[in-house]
Formats: structure tokens, C-alpha cells, sequence
């Protein structure tokens, strides 16, 4: 380590002197001291950032789940009555309270008997096959004892041991029923969980893609039938307004043809106006009469305006005060309901934060238990293997050993026959015949090798004999194909040729 400082020194130092030549090297230095300064508040903002997006994450999650808990209790509380949420919260408080009292403790006493049992186990020092005899002996023997002491109690037949035994077994029963039946309910509160998880993750998603909520059971049921309605309130006004406008083209044309006849006559006016020296006087009449149309129009207006205002405040104003009568008792009830909603959440939370932390250790436990048990079955098979490969061996030694009886004892008898079926004999027999068998092939060998110059001799006689025979062939091939060159002569079984 030191010789690496004394290397990075030298290297530092190395570095200020190249750095020293280059101009405006102290403003270069405080510039890249600035800009590793800014890197690593980058890398920190860039990390709380990262921080501040997990946190809003959860809190996102953690207010859908209160807003789905919120929703619930509102439907709840719209429907049910405060007798039936009353009762459904002491259902639900006397069943955590079972869950917490009885079978939580049940369940934690017999993981804690099962690790006892397994430190044990481990504790104790590995078991032979003599041990296991051992133990199965004692096991079968404790089931004897149990059997004749139940036999010994049925004799007795005491009446009120049978009532109390009836009494127990259906205890028993009711309690392994209350406990399958607190399963149930717990699975199907995970599972109601799940998919109230899946439905809130859905109505995200929908909520991003078209910026609406999905209705649920009777709210689709409500905009169902409300659609129905404007669709035949549709149908209607749509019939009205084809009626309208088959109207409206009447009245349109009718129009055109009022105007065509004003414009006509206000034409014929104009031209007597001009005549009489008034030109402008009808315009003027008319113009009197609109605004003064006008203004009494307005006038009615605003005396409508005003008494139907104050109509509607008198109105809006008893109808206020009717409903708040109504509602103070709902309100206080709600008020009370709300603080017990309070402290029951809170209660709830704190149980389930126990019950969270009681599962992490059970869970890790159990995984450490997982694995001890993995490997000491794993022990055990490989101790199965040996054994059987063991007994495997054994036998085949056995096996050998009664045949190696077998043999000696056919070998020693007196009987012949039984000699005979010995393997010792079977043998002799066997290299007996192959000596003999040898001794023929040897004596064939030699006679070969005697026979062999001879026989080459004569196999080359008549290789010879062959390519005469063949010379001849061509020959007399030739003789056939070509002119004859000479006389071929035929004395005393030989073929002369004379040129």
C-alpha cells in the first residue's frame, strides 16, 4: 500500500507539471473541480429522484387501496343499515380475534414442536441399519401396548367415559370444522385481495388509455337501462325533428314567397313615397315599432326573471333545511361509525404488522428447516444406496460361495456322475479338446508345409501352360484376320510354323 501511494504521488505530481505548461491551468483545475462538484450532486439528485419515484409509487398504491376500502365502506354503508354494519363488524372482529387467539397460537406451537423435533433429529448422531431395526422393534412394540390398552378400555365400558369421549369427539370434529371453515375464509379473503388488486391495476389501465372509470355490477346495470331509455327518447325526438323539418321546408317556402311579395310591395311604396315627396316614412314607422316591441319584451322578461328567482330561493331554501333535518341523525351515526372505522383500521394495521412480522420469521424458519431436511435426505438416500448396493454385493458373494460348496462337494464324492457335473471336470473335459483339436491342426500344418514347394511347382506349370494357351489364341486370331505369313504344319501332336 505504500509503494502505491509513493506510485500515485509520483503520478500526481507528474500530472501538475504537464498541467503547469498549459495556460490558464488554475481556472481549468477550478473548472473541473466544479464539474466532478456537479456530477456528483447529479448522481445524488439522480438517486433521490429514483427514491422520491419509489415513494410515490407506494403512496400511489397505498391511496388506491384506501380509495378501494373507501369505496367498499360507502357501498356498504349506502346499502346496509348501522345494525348490519354494526353486526358485519363483529363478525369480522370476532374472527381475527379466533385467528389471533386460537389458531395462530396453534399453528405457531406446532411449528416450533416440528423445529424441536428436527434440531433433534440433527443433533443426534447419524443411524446405522442395527439402529433403525432397533427403532422399528420399539415402534411396533409401543403400537402393541397401545392396542391392548384400547382393547383393555373397551372391555371396562364405563358409561360415562363413552358420554365424555362422544362429547369429545364432537368437540373435536366441531373444532377441525371451525378451523377448515377459518381457512376457507381466510383463502377467499386473499383471494378477494387478489382480485380486487387486479381490478383496481385494470381500472388504472383503462383510466389511462381512455381517461374513464369502468362501472361495476349495478351502476352497468343502472347505465344500461339508462341508455335504453335516451335510446327510445332518441328515437322519438329523432321522429319529432324529421316532422320539424318536413315543416320547416313548408314554412321555409312559405317565407320565400312572403318576401318575394314585401319586397314587391315595399317596391310599390317607395315609388308612391317618392311620388307624394315622403320617401323614407314607412322605414321609419317600422323601425318605431320594433324598438318599441322591444322594450316591452324586455320589461316582461326581467319581471319573469325576477319572480321566478325568488321562487326558486324560497324553494331551494326549504328544501336546504329539510335536508339537513333529515340527515343530522344519519350525520352523528356516520360520526360514531367513522371514529370506530378509525380505531379498527388502527387496530387492524397493528395486527397485521404483527402478523407480517410473525410470517417473515416463520417464513425464514422455515426455509432454513427446508434445507436442513433437504440434505439430510439427500444423506439418507446416498445411505440407502450404500445399503442396498451393500446387500447387492453380499448376495453375490453368497451366491458365489454356495457354488464354490457346490463344487468341492461334487469334487470330493465318491459318484461319478456327480464328478462329472462338476465344473472342474467340465473344464478338464473342454482343454482336453482343444489340445486335441490343436494337436490335428499341428499335424495338418506340417503336412501343408511338406506339400507346399510341389504344389507351388505345379501351380506354376500351369500358369504357364495358361499363357501359352493364350499366345496360341492370338495367334491364331491373327492368322484369321490377317494374311497368312507362313505355313502352319501339324505333325505327332505338335503345330509347326514355316516361314
Amino acid at each position: 500500500m505504500e509503494e502505491e501511494k509513493d506510485q500515485l504521488i509520483k503520478r500526481v505530481e507528474r500530472l501538475k507539471k504537464r498541467v503547469e505548461t498549459v495556460q490558464n491551468h488554475q481556472r481549468m483545475l477550478k473548472i473541473a473541480r466544479q464539474l466532478r462538484v456537479e456530477k456528483e450532486r447529479e448522481e445524488f439528485l439522480a438517486q433521490q429522484k429514483q427514491e422520491q419515484k419509489n415513494q410515490l409509487f407506494h403512496a400511489v398504491q397505498r391511496l388506491q387501496r384506501i380509495q378501494n376500502q373507501l369505496k367498499s365502506m360507502r357501498h356498504a354503508a349506502a346499502d346496509a343499515k348501522p345494525e348490519s354494519l354494526m353486526k358485519r363488524l363483529e363478525e369480522e372482529i370476532k374472527f381475527n380475534s379466533y385467528m389471533v387467539t386460537e389458531k395462530f397460537p396453534k399453528e405457531l406451537e406446532n411449528k416450533k414442536k416440528e423445529l424441536q423435533f428436527l434440531q433433534k433429529v440433527v443433533s443426534e448422531p447419524a443411524m446405522g441399519h442395527s439402529d433403525l431395526l432397533e427403532l422399528e422393534s420399539k415402534i411396533n412394540e409401543i403400537n402393541t401396548q397401545i392396542s391392548q390398552l384400547i382393547e383393555k378400555k373397551m372391555m371396562r365400558n364405563e358409561p360415562i367415559e363413552g358420554k365424555l369421549s362422544l362429547y369429545r369427539q364432537q368437540a373435536s370434529i366441531i373444532s377441525r370444522k371451525k378451523e377448515a371453515k377459518a381457512e376457507e375464509l381466510q383463502e377467499a379473503k386473499e383471494k378477494l385481495a387478489n382480485l380486487e388488486r387486479e381490478v383496481s391495476v385494470k381500472t388504472n389501465q383503462t383510466r389511462e388509455f381512455d381517461g374513464t372509470e369502468v362501472l361495476k355490477g349495478d351502476e352497468f346495470k343502472r347505465y344500461v337501462s339508462k341508455l335504453r331509455s335516451k335510446s327510445t327518447v332518441f328515437k322519438k325526438k329523432h321522429q319529432i325533428i324529421a316532422e320539424f323539418k318536413a315543416e320547416f321546408g313548408l314554412l321555409q317556402r312559405t317565407e320565400e314567397l312572403l318576401k318575394q311579395r314585401h319586397e314587391n310591395i315595399q317596391h310599390q311604396l317607395q315609388t308612391i313615397e317618392e311620388k307624394k315627396g315622403i320617401s323614407g316614412y314607412s322605414y321609419t314607422q317600422e323601425e318605431l315599432e320594433r324598438v318599441s316591441a322591444l322594450k316591452s319584451e324586455v320589461d316582461e322578461m326581467k319581471g319573469r326573471t325576477l319572480d321566478d328567482m325568488s321562487e326558486m330561493v324560497k324553494r331551494l331554501n326549504s328544501l336546504v333545511s329539510e335536508k339537513k333535518s333529515a340527515l343530522a341523525p344519519v350525520i352523528k351515526e356516520l360520526r360514531q361509525l367513522r371514529q370506530k372505522c378509525q380505531e379498527l383500521t388502527q387496530e387492524c394495521d397493528e395486527k397485521k404488522s404483527q402478523y407480517d412480522s410473525c410470517a417473515a420469521g416463520l417464513e425464514s424458519n422455515r426455509s432454513k428447516l427446508e434445507q436442513e431436511v433437504r440434505g439430510l435426505r439427500e444423506e439418507c438416500l446416498q445411505d440407502e444406496s450404500r445399503y442396498h448396493y451393500t446387500n447387492c454385493m453380499i448376495k453375490n458373494l453368497e451366491v458365489q460361495l454356495c457354488r464354490a460348496a457346490d463344487e468341492m462337494k461334487a469334487y470330493v464324492s465318491s459318484d461319478q456322475q456327480e464328478k462329472r457335473k462338476a465344473i472342474r471336470e467340465q473344464y478338464t473335459k473342454n482343454i482336453a479338446e482343444q489340445e486335441n483339436l490343436g494337436k490335428k491342426l499341428r499335424e495338418k500344418q506340417k503336412a501343408v508345409r511338406e506339400s507346399h514347394g510341389p504344389n507351388m511347382k505345379q501351380v506354376k506349370m500351369w500358369r504357364d501352360f495358361e499363357q501359352l494357351m493364350e499366345c496360341k489364341k492370338q495367334c491364331f486370331l491373327k492368322q484369321q484376320s490377317q494374311t497368312s505369313i507362313g505355313q502352319v504344319i501339324q505333325e505327332g501332336g505338335e503345330d509347326r510354323l514355316i516361314l
